[in-house]
């Protein structure tokens, strides 16, 4: 049976009031232990809190060997211990001195001495070696497996590979402050009163290291991979963009060689009785001639890349 769905109507008022209340939760967190503060409470924890957001923020990646912030941790996101960024302890009067900082979880019970990211494969934590998944865990480093039948895991330890190219044991955790993430040439975005925005920064925060086109993903693309031209190897969007491009150039009277591209997209045409085989051997066929002729100094009009 479908669960039952309510359908709730506010006035303006209302409206204003539930706005209200997600105000407060982006600012106090689980601070008010559950209940929540007086008007009187709130402002008074705004006046303590607020001003060591705005000047002590610790900004919290997961960060590969090439040094490209391949997750950047936000309020939501999961700690090895299952609990989230945001109850951990983020807010600091004075910012610890000692590398790496570390950001304990206040959960009551969790033994967790500081954050530490744990990548998903779909909705689930990755497995370690031992098979049994991270939950499985200890939440104290070096993370063994808490199952009865698992004897010989020393430690979480994953096969997975992130989308950069990096296993999970070629990253780790950084936490640094504004000053030392701008000395490494990284956005920190605008000041923000909201408790334990971590790394977050904007919306391409959200989206993973390698596919960031800003300075803490991989930058982005040169002049020169931009400026390549379109052949009947690149995606059909793309080779659909040809005219107008075409047309862009001629306008701006660019030194651009018709005649060659235009070679190259009658040659990616399929012939009149050609069979698919056929197609596809003649244009491996051509691939591999121009590829020849490249090795031997010797640039083919059809071929520019």
């Amino acid at each position: 049976m479908a669960e039952r769905q309510y359908h709730l109507k506010f006035d303006e008022s209302k409206a204003a009031d539930v706005d209200a209340y997600l105000e407060y939760r982006r600012v106090v967190g689980d601070d008010d232990g559950g209940v929540l503060f007086t008007p009187e409470e709130y402002e008074a924890y705004k006046k303590e809190v607020l001003p060591q957001r705005l000047t002590n923020r610790l900004f919290t990646s997961w960060t590969n060997s090439a040094g490209i912030d391949c997750k950047l941790i936000g309020p939501e996101t999961e700690c090895f211990c299952q609990h989230r960024y945001k109850q951990h302890r983020t807010d600091f009067t004075v910012i610890p001195e000692a590398r790496p900082i570390q950001l304990p979880c206040q959960v009551k019970g969790c033994r967790c001495t500081s954050y530490h990211y744990v990548p998903l494969s779909g909705s689930c934590p990755v497995r370690c070696k031992c098979k049994h998944q991270a939950d499985e865990h200890s939440e104290v480093q070096p993370y063994r497996c808490k199952r009865d039948v698992c004897q010989k895991c020393s430690g979480f330890q994953s096969s997975y590979t992130c989308g950069c190219g990096e296993t999970y044991s070629q990253h780790k955790m950084i936490v640094e402050t504004k000053a030392e993430r701008q000395a490494s040439g990284f956005p920190v975005g605008i000041d923000t009163p909201y408790k334990a925005m971590g790394g977050l920064t904007g919306f391409s925060s959200l989206a993973e290291g390698y596919l960031r086109l800003d300075p803490s993903g991989r930058g982005a693309p040169s002049d020169e991979f931009l400026a390549q031209d379109i052949t009947a190897q690149d995606h059909a969007f793309l080779r659909a963009a040809v005219p107008s491009i075409q047309a862009h150039r001629q306008a701006n009277k660019n030194d651009y060689k018709f005649d060659e591209d235009l070679a190259e997209r009658m040659s990616a045409m399929r012939r009149p009785g050609e069979s698919e085989l056929d197609y596809y051997e003649r244009r491996y066929q051509e691939r591999s001639k121009a590829q020849r002729a490249t090795k031997r100094g010797v640039t083919k009009p059809n071929q520019h890349r």
